[in-house]
């Protein structure tokens, strides 16, 4: 028995077929090995050469010891013709097999090849850096028509260089190796295919350079989403389902790019006659983002990883990093000696240990400083400088560090004690100023009581006056 699988797709203008590439990813690794012929492609924008087998080869494949023969051929034209494209030519890989293996190739083998096809062009494919453009103007346009613009994504961070407890690193690591693997997990007990990661502590602890190393590890695409330029809650989605649509060839791309132009040509010309383009705030609620976090649409694509940073946790609501939106609480903390050693390593080649490391442990101990500073003092500035003096640099600022820690601690003392002493003055002022009250409203009191007294008196002598002395009679 045998399949066909063409190039090109029976509907739409030429557009190959997502079977075939994915099945001429997976042979690609057979290809350079058992074809005679071989052609190359281009992948990572021309950085790198993927080999494949050329038209009319065979090469063959073994699954769950069964064999198979895959076959690359071509349908020549059936007339001639002069056109940009080849309307009759049709390229395409015809899978053999013997007939009692039907059930076991249409079941399963199949389904492994494109799944792990399209891991190899994943793996293959040029990553990139996205961030959200910002609409020109009240109508919120975007630039060129699309939401989200994109940069090749090249930074050397990875889970070697990180400076970090070896531990905790190592958890990371199974945790993100785990979930990469778990699509079929997720879908059994009812879940999207998300995780959340909150990476929380002071600035400089290498919270950018942690999510880097995600994604070079997870070889995903990274989407730096700034929430103060999204319009709405509507926009929020919008884009959250535009992520995935970033790793397609956009056929329109040049139509939106025109698009694009005269929108800002449009608005270019409201501006200079005189016309105002307001700027809008942005309305997106915290309702809203939950619901992009955790909601009905954080299901749309799958295999997402959100990843939120800050300095200050405590600032954050609950709501917003309870378990289950943010599964994995991270602290980046100051530097410990674990993590030195990783950036000595990374920085001075110094692998085993050197006579200056049980001072830096000590120093380390007892004063806090950010992984981002421990590096710089580490980076030699001139092609003199070797280990030895690097690290006696690193001694210094430590020391340097130790000391300013110190007085700013005092400084903090001196201040708290002199604010505890004004609290007292303060306390003691308020309790004199409320004696002070309470005697001038005992003496109202008491010039009151006198008045009544004289009151009193004088209204019986008026009586007396009036009606006579009765003891007389």
């Amino acid at each position: 028995m045998h399949i066909i699988f063409y190039e090109l797709e029976t509907e739409g203008w030429f557009e190959r077929s997502k079977a075939y590439i994915a099945i001429e990813r997976y042979l690609s690794k057979n290809s350079s090995t058992q074809a005679k012929r071989l052609k190359a492609n281009a992948v990572k924008d021309g950085q790198s050469l993927v080999l494949t087998m050329d038209d009319h080869e065979e090469i063959t494949d073994e699954y769950k010891g069964k064999k198979v023969w895959w076959i690359s051929s071509q349908k020549p034209a059936s007339r001639q013709t002069i056109s940009l494209y080849r309307e009759d030519e049709k390229r395409y890989f015809k899978l053999k097999f013997h007939k009692k293996n039907r059930d076991l190739i249409t079941n399963s083998y199949l389904k492994y090849v494109l799944d792990e096809g399209k891991a190899i062009s994943v793996k293959e494919r040029q990553r990139k850096l996205y961030t959200n453009n910002k609409g020109d103007g009240g109508g919120y346009r975007y630039r060129g028509g699309r939401m989200w613009s994109g940069v090749v994504f090249e930074h050397p961070s990875t889970f070697d260089t990180l400076a970090m407890d070896p531990n905790k690193k190592q958890e990371i690591i199974d945790d993100l190796e785990t979930f990469s693997k778990s699509k079929d997990y997720y879908a059994k007990i009812g879940k999207a295919w998300k995780r959340g990661y909150l990476l929380y502590g002071p600035p400089g602890t290498g919270k950018s350079s942690m999510i880097a190393a995600m994604a070079n590890f997870l070889k995903y695409d990274v989407y730096d989403l700034e929430l103060t330029s999204v319009k709405d809650n509507t926009e929020l989605r919008k884009l959250l389902i535009d992520t995935t649509g970033q790793r397609e060839t956009n056929k329109k791309k040049k139509e939106e790019e025109d698009k694009g132009k005269n929108e800002e040509d449009a608005v270019k010309e409201k501006m200079k006659k005189g016309g105002e383009v307001k700027e809008k705030q942005s309305e997106v609620t915290l309702s809203g983002l939950l619901n992009f976090i955790d909601g009905l649409w954080s299901a749309i694509g799958g295999e997402r990883l959100i990843v939120f940073t800050t300095n200050y946790v405590e600032k954050l609501d609950p709501a917003l990093i309870r378990r289950g939106r943010m599964d994995k609480h991270i602290v980046l903390s100051y530097c410990c000696f674990e993590s030195f050693k990783v950036l000595a390593h990374n920085y001075l080649d110094v692998v085993e240990s050197h006579v200056h490391f049980p001072e830096i442990r000590r120093l380390l101990e007892e004063t806090n400083m950010t992984p981002a500073d421990i590096a710089e003092n580490l980076m030699p500035k001139s092609s003199k400088e070797n280990a030895e003096t690097c690290l006696e640099r690193l001694i210094k600022a430590l020391e340097t560090a130790k000391e300013e820690a110190k007085l700013k601690a005092e400084e903090e003392e001196r201040a708290k004690a002199a604010e505890k002493e004004k609290e007292e003055e303060r306390a003691k002022a308020a309790e004199k100023e409320k004696e002070e009250k309470d005697r001038e409203e005992k003496k109202e009191v008491t010039a009151t009581e006198e008045a009544k007294n004289a009151d009193d008196v004088n209204e019986k002598d008026n009586g007396v006056k009036e009606n006579g002395d009765v003891s007389k009679d």
